[in-house]
């Protein structure tokens, strides 16, 4: 097989897959595990794929608008936020990132005494609607996200202690954690995580298996939420199954 050829096949695999061994890419292309090796790390310098141990990645920096990702995965998204709301308790305080998965947890936190703080401004409107009392980190405003960043958020969460933060993030891997495109954005989630008695990721299914470029916390920092099992994942960290 040309080289050309078997990269082809190993890029499309670990496109499809997500994530894939390196066990499994010598069956697929009939190959010898030094020769996966090179073409791994050839795709790796040209940006391709991350490398992991005994395997390989996607490499997901491309990040989509606040608009665009609020209309995928809505079911899964509602049902991962109706079961993270069902953890806060009365007298909690608790930190909500700006993530659209983070959205669905809002309306089921109606009549629960609590106090939100958040650097999402997507989320202002449905927590007025619900009535819940919310405070807003500074920051500068990333439009895309629609999120709060930077120094002046930094600052505003220094401020504060949580029982319960819930974050969203774009990839999740096993070898690099949890993982976002915008290093700002990722050293305002992981802030929030360190000022948390408890953290909790919310992530459907189409996140595992993928690096982006900036590093938020590893696995074990925080209880995932999601609509698939995951069964590598649970024997590094706690998972919650929703569907």
């Amino acid at each position: 097989m040309l080289t050309s050829e078997r990269k082809r096949i190993i890029l499309e695999n670990i496109r499809s897959e997500g994530s894939v061994k390196l066990k499994e890419l010598m069956e697929l292309t009939n190959s010898s595990e030094s020769t996966i090796r090179r073409d791994l790390n050839d795709l790796e310098n040209k940006g391709l794929i991350v490398r992991e141990h005994g395997g390989a990645a996607l490499r997901n920096n491309y990040e989509e608008s606040v608009d665009d990702k609020s209309t995928l995965y809505t079911d899964e998204k509602e049902e991962i936020g109706k079961y993270a709301a069902s953890l806060v308790q009365n007298g909690d305080c608790i930190f909500l990132d700006a993530g659209t998965t983070i959205f669905h947890i809002i309306k089921y936190l109606e009549n629960k005494d609590i106090l939100v703080v958040t650097n999402g401004i997507n989320h202002l409107e449905e927590l007025k609607r619900y009535n819940i009392r919310t405070y807003l980190t500074g920051g500068l405003i990333k439009f895309k996200t629609k999120a709060l960043i930077g120094r002046e958020a930094i600052k505003t969460l220094s401020d504060y202690n949580f029982d319960k933060c819930f974050l969203g993030v774009n990839s999740i891997s096993l070898d690099k954690g949890y993982t976002t495109p915008d290093p700002e954005e990722a050293f305002v989630k992981s802030t929030a995580k360190d000022l948390s008695k408890k953290t909790y990721v919310l992530a459907d299914s189409t996140k595992f298996g993928k690096v982006s470029f900036a590093r938020i916390a590893s696995l074990e920092e925080a209880i995932i939420i999601t609509d698939r099992n995951q069964k590598e994942y649970s024997e590094k960290t706690e998972i919650k199954v929703v569907r």
